[in-house]
C-alpha cells in the first residue's frame, strides 16, 4: 500500500453531501451543504465528498465553495468517466489547497450489457483513459469500480491494475446494491490484495449500500481484509436503503479496537451534533433505536438494566454518552440567559452563526422561553432549524398568519393569509381535520400541483408546552422534498412544514431550470 498511509488508521470518507444527499428529499442548498461541511470538518473526517460538479450549477458552486473555504479534510468531486465530468470536477477545485477527482464507471456484466452498452475491453480503456485525465490536473485521484461485488474478480484485478498505473491512488470497491454478505465481501478485498500486482501502490477504500441492512458489517469485513478506507455517511443517509453508517464504523473501531487494532481521526464528541444537523437539514429523521445516536441508544426501562446500571455503567454501557457527544444535562438555557450565553450553547451544538443569523435565532429564544419553563437542547436545534437554516431558500412563499375553527361539532375550518412574492393572499378552507384543512388553504393559495406523501409529528421535548415538530414530504413530477416546521402550536408548525417544502420545490425546479439552460 502507499507508504503514506498509516496502517495502523482507517481513512473516513464522507459522502453525506453527494451518495447522502440522493436520498429522495433530501436535497441540500448550497449554504446547507457549507454548514455540514464545516460540522465535518470539525467532526474530523479526512475526504468530504462534496457533490457531483457536473450534474448542476448548485453542486458545481457547492463543489467550489467548500474546497476554497472549508479547511481541513480532502474536498473530492464525483466525475463519471467522461470528459466533460473530470474537466468541470476540475474547474470547481482548482486553486484549492488539498482536492481529490473520484471517477468511475460500472465493470459488472450486467451494467455493461443494459446500461452502458459497453464491452469489458471498451470500459476498461475509458477507465485508464479517464483517471488519466484526472491525474493531469490533480495528484490525488480516485477510481470506483462500480458493481464491483458483482464484477467478475479476474476483470475486476484487470481494471484495478490498469488504473493505478494510470495514476489512480485510491481504488475504491463498491457494493453498489447491498448485495454482497460480509465473508464474501472481506473475501473480495482478500482477492485483490493477493491478485493484483501493484496494489501497494493504492489505498483500498470500500463503498456499500445497506440494502440487506449489511453496509457496516460488508464494511467492517473489508476493513478486517486490507481495507484502509471507508466511504459513509452522517446516519447512513443515501440512495434507497442508505449507504454505511459513519458513526457507526467510527464507534465500532473505538470501541473494539481490542479486537480489530485500528482507529480513525475522528472527534467522536462531534458524532451527535453532526447527526443532529443534517437531520434537521435533510428533514430525515433519526430512527429511536439508530445505534450510537438514536434518542434511546442511551436509554434503559428494564429494571435489571436500571440496577446495574446504578451500580457501574460498564454493565449495560458500552460506549459513555459524553464520548459522542451526547451531553446528559438536558437544561440549558432560560427567559434570563444573555446573547453571549445562547452564542456559546449554540457552538457547543455545532452550530455557528453570523450575526444576523444569531440576531434572528435569539429574538425567536426569547420568545419561546417566555412561553414555556424549560428550553432545551432539542428546542434550540429546532429554532436553529426553522429560523435560520432556511433563510438561504430566498422564499417564495411566507407564512403571515392563519386561523382555526374546529371542535366535535364544529367542521374544522381554517384561514390562512400568506405573502407570495411580496404580495399578501388570503383564503379559507374546510377539510376533514384542521391540518387538512390548512394544507387545502395552502394549496389554493400557492396553486401547488404538488402530492403530500408522508406527514408525522414529533414532540421536540417532553411536557405539555413541548414544541411540536413536523415533517412532510412532498411530490411533484419527478421532484421529492421534505419540508420541517416547528411551533408550540401544532398547527402552525404543521403549516410552516408544508410551506417549506413548496418553497423547495421552487428551488428545485429553478434549479433544474437553470441546467437545462
Amino acid at each position: 500500500m502507499n507508504d503514506k498511509v498509516d496502517q495502523n488508521r482507517v481513512i473516513i470518507f464522507d459522502t453525506t453531501l453527494r451518495d447522502g444527499e440522493q436520498s429522495p428529499g433530501a436535497s441540500m442548498n448550497v449554504e446547507e451543504k457549507i454548514r455540514v461541511a464545516r460540522q465535518l470538518a470539525r467532526l474530523g473526517v479526512d475526504v468530504i465528498e462534496a457533490g457531483f460538479a457536473f450534474s448542476s450549477p448548485g453542486d458545481f458552486e457547492a463543489v467550489r465553495r467548500i474546497a476554497h473555504e472549508v479547511e481541513g479534510p480532502t474536498i473530492c468531486s464525483l466525475a463519471r468517466a467522461k470528459e466533460e465530468d473530470i474537466g468541470a470536477a476540475w474547474e470547481a477545485l482548482k486553486g484549492a489547497p488539498k482536492v481529490r477527482i473520484h471517477t468511475f464507471i460500472s465493470t459488472s456484466d450486467i451494467h455493461l450489457k443494459h446500461q452502458f452498452h459497453l464491452t469489458r475491453q471498451e470500459a476498461l480503456k475509458r477507465a485508464v483513459d479517464m483517471v488519466s485525465l484526472a491525474k493531469s490536473f490533480v495528484e490525488d485521484v480516485e477510481f470506483s469500480p462500480m458493481d464491483a461485488s458483482r464484477t467478475e474478480p479476474s476483470y475486476l484485478y484487470e481494471v484495478i491494475e490498469a488504473v493505478i498505473e494510470a495514476g489512480a491512488t485510491t481504488v475504491n470497491i463498491p457494493d453498489t446494491v447491498g448485495y454482497a454478505l460480509p465473508d464474501e465481501f472481506g473475501s473480495l478485498i482478500k482477492g485483490i490484495k493477493e491478485n493484483v500486482p501493484n496494489i501497494e501502490r493504492a489505498v483500498i477504500s470500500v463503498h456499500c449500500h445497506n440494502d440487506l441492512g449489511l453496509a457496516v458489517a460488508n464494511s467492517l469485513s473489508a476493513v478486517r481484509n486490507g481495507a484502509r478506507q471507508v466511504e459513509c455517511t452522517i446516519n447512513g443517509i443515501g440512495e434507497r436503503a442508505g449507504n454505511a453508517s459513519l458513526e457507526e464504523i467510527v464507534m465500532i473501531l473505538k470501541t473494539r479496537k481490542d479486537l480489530v487494532g485500528l482507529e480513525t481521526g475522528v472527534v467522536t464528541e462531534e458524532l451527535y451534533p453532526a447527526s443532529r444537523l443534517v437531520s434537521g437539514i435533510t428533514g430525515m429523521m433519526v430512527q429511536p433505536n439508530k445505534a450510537i445516536v438514536g434518542d434511546n441508544a442511551f436509554a434503559h426501562e428494564s429494571g435489571i438494566h436500571q440496577d446495574g446500571l446504578l451500580k457501574e455503567k460498564l454493565t449495560y454501557e458500552i460506549i459513555r454518552p459524553e464520548t459522542i457527544g451526547l451531553s446528559r444535562t438536558r437544561l440549558v438555557l432560560g427567559k434570563h440567559s444573555g446573547r453571549h450565553a445562547f452564542r456559546e450553547r449554540l457552538r457547543e451544538l455545532g452550530y455557528e452563526l453570523t450575526q444576523d443569523e444569531l440576531n434572528k435565532a435569539f429574538e425567536r429564544f426569547k420568545r419561546l422561553a417566555d412561553a414555556k419553563k424549560e428550553v432545551f437542547d432539542e428546542d434550540i436545534e429546532a429554532i436553529v432549524q426553522d429560523e435560520v437554516l432556511r433563510i438561504e431558500l430566498k422564499e417564495r412563499f411566507r407564512l403571515k398568519d392563519l386561523h382555526v375553527e374546529c371542535g366535535t361539532h364544529t367542521r374544522p375550518q381554517a384561514t390562512v393569509e400568506m405573502e407570495v412574492e411580496g404580495r399578501t393572499v388570503r383564503e379559507e378552507a374546510t377539510g376533514d381535520g384542521p391540518v387538512d384543512a390548512v394544507y387545502k388553504a395552502i394549496a389554493t393559495i400557492t396553486k401547488t400541483k404538488s402530492e403530500l406523501l408522508r406527514y408525522s409529528v414529533n414532540a421536540i421535548t417532553g411536557g405539555t408546552d413541548a414544541q411540536g415538530e413536523v415533517s412532510v414530504r412532498l411530490k411533484e413530477g419527478e421532484h421529492i422534498v421534505i419540508g420541517q416546521g416547528a411551533d408550540m402550536d401544532i398547527i402552525v408548525a404543521s403549516a410552516k412544514a408544508y410551506i417549506n417544502a413548496l418553497n423547495r420545490l421552487e428551488y428545485k425546479k429553478k434549479e433544474r431550470k437553470e441546467r437545462t439552460i
